[in-house]
């Protein structure tokens, strides 16, 4: 067993019961929990610093000035950015997709251009391109992801052929959400590259199970969220190319982004100030800070290590359920730490209501991914998706517990 499962302490959430039982808590695709010292970090500006930024003389403003311009810097050296002025705060990935598909894709999508995504993306990858296309003319392409006996990869070679010259950005997830598939982002970003495309990257599932460097991946802009990495909810961010962000702009307008404001005119500070508009989430920055302090303490190789046993485990015991379909790679090396499956004649929302029984916390359903499950010919799946402070033990129990449910059905 990994000495990750000994973080365990650190996750107060983690201790406490459902019911007669222990929480399992299997749904770390959906959100993660935060460790103490990502509480702590909150508690501490709440209680000492709490203030707005960037405006303030006084004592209280500048340590929260400091703490927030400090949690840039963090940012960017997480992901290896060369700038701290590629990190602009949002919300989390939704927001920050959406922010290069309103500002980048409204300047620069004309009739006649694609737009280029793949059939796995969450619908945050998604819908915002399916806007920006309806809004420009563009026009939307999919990927194909390829079938099961390929592993539920993209189909590359359907790629090469789609990658035309009129292409002009390529959105892709470096994890999916409902097949655990781990796409070589690295290389799809240079096969766009080399076909004159820029590329967006959804990390939001990749950011806090594995080591991130934005320059070796060579992807121009990559969106990620706070709550997937043990951090607080209702932060995130988007790095971008400076040279790109700096001919971008601002898609929301307020204070705290301009540089002068006259009755009929406006001009604007230069990224990333002129994407955060209004007083931004300061203690979510201080705590997403705090968090990459604490993922890179345990030592990111470790998680990744980790998760990948726990789905290895996972799939492995799964496999001899009855009546089961098990979505994703076989491959450990092309899988993350989540599996999806699904049952012949028990749908997927009734497992996750008995499992809840028994004190285990799963997510059943489309995964924002409806368009994925037609293709697959699946209303719905049960995931399991583990992290840093799951067990081995808390998988034999959830199999435990499927075995009793599927018994109750009849399967």
């Amino acid at each position: 067993m990994s000495s990750l499962a000994r973080t365990r302490a650190d996750f107060p959430t983690l201790h406490q019961n459902v019911g007669p039982h222990p929480l399992v808590y299997l749904d770390n695709a959906a959100t993660s929990h935060k460790p103490r010292a990502v509480i702590d970090a909150l508690a501490r500006y709440y209680e000492c610093d709490n203030s707005n930024v960037h405006r303030g003389l006084h004592a209280l403003s500048m340590r929260a000035t400091d703490g927030f311009d400090a949690a840039r810097a963090r940012a960017a050296k997480f992901i290896n950015a060369a700038d701290p002025a590629e990190i602009v705060f949002t919300r989390g990935t939704t927001e920050s997709i959406n922010l290069v598909a309103q500002s980048w894709g409204a300047a620069n999508l004309r009739p006649g251009d694609v737009i280029l995504i793949t059939e796995m993306e969450h619908h945050s990858n998604l819908v915002p391109w399916q806007q920006i296309a309806q809004r420009t003319g563009a026009t939307l392409r999919y990927v194909p992801v390829a079938g099961e006996n390929a592993q539920h990869g993209l189909d590359l070679d359907a790629l090469d052929k789609l990658l035309t010259p009129e292409v002009k950005i390529f959105a892709f997830t470096h994890i999916s959400n409902t097949l655990g598939t781990i796409n070589p982002a690295a290389d799809l970003c240079a096969r766009a590259r080399k076909a004159g495309a820029l590329t967006l990257l959804d990390a939001a599932q990749s950011i806090g199970h594995e080591p991130l460097d934005v320059r070796a991946i060579g992807c121009d802009f990559l969106a990620f969220s706070g709550h997937k990495m043990c951090g607080p909810t209702g932060i995130g961010v988007l790095y971008g190319r400076r040279e790109l962000l700096d001919a971008m702009t601002p898609w929301q307008s307020g204070g705290g982004m301009i540089a002068n404001v006259e009755y009929f005119n406006t001009t604007y500070k230069p990224s990333p100030e002129r994407f955060e508009a209004g007083t931004p989430d300061v203690s979510g920055a201080i705590g997403l800070h705090a968090a990459m302090d604490y993922l890179d303490a345990l030592g990111r190789p470790l998680i990744a290590a980790h998760d990948s046993a726990l789905a290895a485990q996972a799939r492995a015991a799964l496999a001899e359920l009855p009546g089961i379909r098990i979505l994703g790679p076989l491959q450990n090396s092309k899988r993350s730490g989540l599996v999806s499956f699904a049952f012949k004649d028990v749908h997927a929302h009734d497992i996750v209501t008995f499992a809840d029984q028994d004190g285990i916390a799963l997510r059943g359903g489309h995964h924002c991914n409806q368009p994925l499950m037609r293709k697959l010919g699946l209303p719905s799946t049960t995931r399991a998706s583990f992290y840093v402070y799951n067990t081995p033990e808390e998988i034999d129990i959830l199999i435990k517990s499927l075995r009793k449910i599927l018994k109750f059905f009849g399967s």
